[in-house]
């Protein structure tokens, strides 16, 4: 027969169903089903967790308040070796990474001595209880191992940077610095000694760098001065070399040049000048001169004290020449000595006018002499020309050298000049103080942080037993995990039934009380059999399960009689070989049944026991019956089935757990219906799953699955999705 029952997998139809709406009720259903079990683990978790923050040791935080400089005083007038910080977002939150460093921690540790302090050097704590029982003696050999001082100095040190937090205030620039201690004063110590430290290492980076590089100057000077001396030296070598030494400016050559040009000048203009004094003389002399006019004469001394005496005789002459005559002695005498005048005016021209000559000679000569020494020089200024090229090159050299060495003696002068003016690029904006209050154990953060991690491990729970809950509480649970469906709820009897009715075995309460809702229930069941298949009521049905103990045998046996007081004619067979749990139920103990039936010892009529309290008609097993014989795979067992349809209304079949036989796979596929009974909340759906998957590999004609023992208090308060979740309100329709 096929089966037209979904068994699509819970997994795919949860996929298939992926896009609906999230069922609140169902969620809040699945709380108040695990209530308890949330209010004890939240209660648990809270009340530890409470317990261990409020033990821990109290703690105190201080805070200071450093800010990085945007404005820096300009005590001297040149640039810093080391820049002052730049006042953006990054620089800042690179300050506020330096300030959480082990190199400041570690210089905060030396500062205060913290590596004495038991708070932070574990090994300075009292031995715990292992610690006591191991003894000292293994803990003083491994601080006494090399490298421990320095291991315990870093455990210092981390231990230190644990207990301390640097932010940023917003976007601003200001960081604080918070320090968490056991001791308010210790707190605030070191979260000023942490301040302190920053600022320190700031003006000790910038001392460091203004200190290198003065070092660094000075070497370099020596190395430049050096090389400045040897391009100075390459200079003056090559000038002495090539005879190019200057003054003021002008090669030594060029100045000797120069004063030839102005010696020619003079010497040619002396020259014409006595050329033209010569000249001068000698036309007065060619024109019959005497030479009196002569210029040169003029000028004489000789020649004017000549004339004078010239005058003076030629005076005593004329007196004479009046007086005595021209024969007179003293005439003679006078005129003798006027021509001797004469001769010796003459004889003095005559020298003048050779010394003109002399000096117009020497006037040619000391011309020629000047000309020749001009071209000499001239000569050797053209040499010199031609070296001053590489003597450019290497004045260009040393002027380099001198320009570079200028540069860094300036830099040094510089360098030197700011050392002791350095700055801090942060300021300490405020200083901790001791704080009042403990910053931890906070009682009240404490306990609003254990209700909510114990609420959140609640839940935790609810999701994890709702998660690990494999087994079926609702119709919808079996709608959906199982792809069957959900036809009927067997309550537990307790549930539905007055205290004092509690006892009554539930075969025997739904005759009792045949309208209450425990009875109410199976003929339910029997509806939803009658008109499982459309345009066909089942008559052969099997009642079973995936595992033992699921209810089978009581639902039958109260099914059977439910079914016998409404009018039909029931059969009831126990099929059950192994267990013969109807048979026992029923406290019957026939000498024959079922299988002397099917092995055609015994009549149906002769076997079949009517039970006289319900009208149901029993076929049991005998005590003698085999478990391992496969009756119900002989053709004897179709023709019971056959003769039992003919002459009952409902036949129903008690078998074995699926998993566990293959006795009611064989009884499955030769029966009208198949019901699959499933424990309120304690069989697996994946056990049902494997149930399915074998009895529709038998061909059975799968009904649906009825939840059996359901504790209707419980489902009416916690089972959304079900119609138990509503008894409370219709209870009241079920008589007691």
């Amino acid at each position: 027969m096929e089966n037209s029952v979904d068994t699509q997998p819970l997994t795919s139809r949860a996929r298939g169903s992926s896009g609906e709406t999230i069922d609140v009720e169902r969620l809040i259903a699945a709380f108040r089903r695990r209530l308890w079990l949330f209010l004890a683990v939240a209660g648990v978790i809270a009340a530890v967790l409470l317990f261990v923050m409020l033990r821990q040791t109290p703690m105190y935080t201080a805070t200071a308040n450093v800010m990085i400089n945007t404005r820096t005083e300009k005590v001297v007038d040149s640039q810093a070796v080391l820049s002052g910080l730049t006042a953006d977002t990054g620089t800042v939150d690179t300050e506020v990474e330096v300030l959480k460093s082990p190199q400041l921690a570690a210089a905060v540790v030396d500062d205060l001595k913290l590596d004495k302090d038991p708070e932070f050097n574990a090994a300075l704590q009292p031995p715990g209880l292992v610690g006591s029982i191991l003894g000292g003696k293994k803990a003083a050999d491994e601080r006494a191992a090399p490298g421990a001082a320095e291991a315990e100095k870093q455990a210092v040190i981390a231990a230190v940077g644990k207990q301390l937090t640097v932010r940023r205030v917003g976007l601003t620039y200001s960081i604080t610095i918070s320090f968490q201690s056991t001791s308010a004063m210790k707190s605030a110590t070191i979260a000023n000694a942490f301040a302190d430290a920053y600022i320190r290492s700031q003006l000790t980076a910038k001392f460091d760098a203004t200190r290198q590089a003065n070092s660094f100057l000075n070497t370099r000077l020596d190395t430049l001065r050096t090389q400045l001396q040897e391009a100075d030296a390459a200079v003056s070598n090559y000038r002495v070399a090539n005879n190019l030494l200057s003054s003021e400016g002008t090669t030594l050559t060029e100045q000797e040049i120069s004063a030839y040009n102005q010696q020619l000048a003079q010497a040619r203009a002396q020259q014409a000048e006595d050329e033209a004094r010569l000249r001068t003389a000698r036309a007065q002399l060619a024109a019959g001169s005497n030479g009196d006019d002569v210029g040169e004469a003029l000028s004489s001394q000789v020649v004017q004290n000549l004339r004078a005496q010239r005058a003076v005789v030629s005076g005593r002459v004329a007196e004479m020449s009046g007086r005595y005559g021209e024969r007179h002695p003293d005439m003679v005498r006078a005129q003798r000595e006027l021509a001797d005048i004469d001769q010796q005016i003459q004889a003095e021209i005559r020298r003048i006018v050779s010394n003109l000559e002399a000096r117009v000679r020497v006037s040619q000569q000391r011309t020629a002499s000047v000309e020749a020494s001009l071209g000499g020089a001239r000569g050797t200024l053209a040499a010199n020309s031609a070296a001053s090229v590489h003597l450019k090159e290497l004045e260009g050299n040393a002027e380099a050298a001198r320009t570079v060495y200028q540069n860094f003696l300036d830099r040094y002068k510089q360098t030197g000049a700011q050392e002791g003016v350095e700055q801090a690029d942060a300021r300490v904006v405020s200083r901790a103080v001791p704080p009042t209050h403990q910053s931890s154990p906070n009682v009240l953060l404490a306990l609003a942080l254990s209700v909510i991690v114990g609420a959140g491990a609640g839940l935790a729970a609810v999701v994890i037993a709702e998660i690990m809950d494999a087994g079926l509480a609702t119709s919808d649970d079996v709608e959906r995990k199982i792809g069957l469906a959900s036809i009927a709820s067997i309550p537990l009897m307790s549930s539905v039934a007055e205290p004092n009715e509690r006892g009554i075995p539930p075969i025997d309460y739904v005759l009792r009380k045949p309208l209450s809702g425990f009875a109410e229930a199976f003929r339910s069941l029997r509806t939803s059999i009658l008109y499982a298949v459309p345009g066909q009521q089942g008559k052969i049905v099997v009642l079973t399960s995936a595992l033992p103990g699921e209810g089978k045998t009581t639902t039958s046996i109260c099914l059977a009689r439910v079914a016998a007081q409404a009018g039909s004619k029931v059969l009831l067979l126990d099929c059950d070989l192994r267990r013969r749990a109807v048979t026992r139920t029923l406290g019957l103990t026939p000498e024959t049944g079922l299988a002397e039936v099917l092995h055609g010892t015994t009549p149906l009529e002769s076997a079949v026991i009517l039970d006289q309290t319900s009208g149901a008609y029993v076929l049991p097993l005998a005590h003698s019956a085999s478990s391992t014989e496969d009756i119900f795979g002989l053709p004897a067992m179709d023709q019971l089935l056959a003769r039992a349809r003919a002459s009952f209304d409902l036949i129903i079949l008690d078998t074995a757990p699926v998993l566990a036989l293959a006795d009611t796979r064989i009884l499955a596929g030769k029966t009208d219906l198949v019901v699959l009974l499933a424990r309120w909340r304690k069989t697996p759906a994946r056990a049902i799953g494997a149930s399915v998957r074998l009895l529709q590999q038998a061909n059975a004609q799968i009904a649906g699955v009825a939840l059996t023992q359901v504790d209707m208090n419980a489902q009416s308060k916690h089972g959304y999705g079900d119609a138990g979740y509503y008894y409370d309100e219709y209870k009241k329709y079920y008589a007691s």
